[in-house]
């Protein structure tokens, strides 16, 4: 119980910040008395419940999105120029999450069987950091949230495939996804959060009505959820103190933590501190 609660303190502590959360699972989990991988599962469903807390903070956002969605769909009125846009941006979010649940349900065994290697996560740590700092950099930051085109839409959802391999960083890849497409700090990161909504509570639904009829990897269902709340509380947190950091910072400081890391987990294989 005691590790359960600890890797969803990370969780919380991982999933808004470009630093991949699955990584930091996957890393601590060698270092943990059980000694092992807690699964692509147990991972899944704790990211509910960051999911949740993204749904609690921005639940304006939200339901301003759903109101504007369902005036346009359903009762089909005449909306103003800003719920226009929201209906529209209801959208591309549906848009943008369709690349990662077709390979994510299409490559789910493929994903599980070739992509939890540390040697993997210490190569995207590294590579993905040095892009986000990049793209960070030299995006030419002119577009809002407003802006948001398809084509915008489907590039950010191609981004979030990339989350599946551990080290990317869902938030990582969508973020240096959205400084290329040249969108402010704050619109990559706020379009990333909501990107995110369909595509974590959908995989971790999936998981969680799986984990019903088989053992999870590592830890009991009561174990899973400890970890799962501890993850919605931490994670509410982060969000609030990442989205005001955002609006005067870059993500520079966690382009470097990303490669020290990788470049340390690399030392660690190579000494055979621990194995790949």
């Amino acid at each position: 119980m005691l590790e359960a609660i600890f890797l969803g303190i990370i969780q919380g502590l991982t999933e808004f910040l470009p630093i991949s959360s699955s990584a930091h699972i996957r890393i601590l989990g060698e270092f943990l008395p059980s000694a092992q991988d807690p699964g692509a599962t147990f991972t899944a469903i704790m990211q509910i419940g960051t999911e949740i807390a993204v749904l609690i903070y921005f639940r304006g956002d939200i339901a301003r999105l759903f109101r504007a969605s369902w005036r346009w769909l359903f009762k089909r009125v005449e909306l103003s120029p800003d719920e226009g846009r929201d209906a529209r941006l209801s959208g591309l979010i549906l848009v943008g999450s369709l690349p990662i649940f077709l390979l994510g349900f299409f490559g789910q065994s493929y994903i599980r069987d070739n992509f939890r290697s540390l040697y993997l996560v210490s190569f995207t740590l590294i590579v993905f950091g040095i892009l986000l700092g990049l793209l960070d950099h030299y995006g030419r930051k002119i577009k809002q949230l407003g802006d948001l085109e398809i084509r915008d839409g489907l590039a950010y959802g191609v981004a979030q495939i990339l989350a599946l391999i551990p080290g990317v960083s869902r938030s990582g890849a969508t973020i240096a996804m959205g400084r290329a497409l040249g969108y402010r700090r704050e619109a990559a990161l706020r379009y990333s959060f909501l990107l995110a909504i369909p595509a974590v509570l959908g995989s971790g639904a999936f998981e969680l009505f799986n984990s019903l009829s088989k053992p999870l990897n590592t830890f009991s269902i009561g174990e899973t959820l400890a970890a799962t709340l501890t993850a919605f509380i931490i994670g509410y947190l982060i969000i609030s103190w990442l989205m005001k950091y955002i609006q005067t910072k870059s993500f520079m400081p966690f382009v470097f933590y990303r490669v020290l890391l990788g470049t340390l987990l690399l030392c660690l294989l190579q000494t055979e501190v621990i194995t790949a």
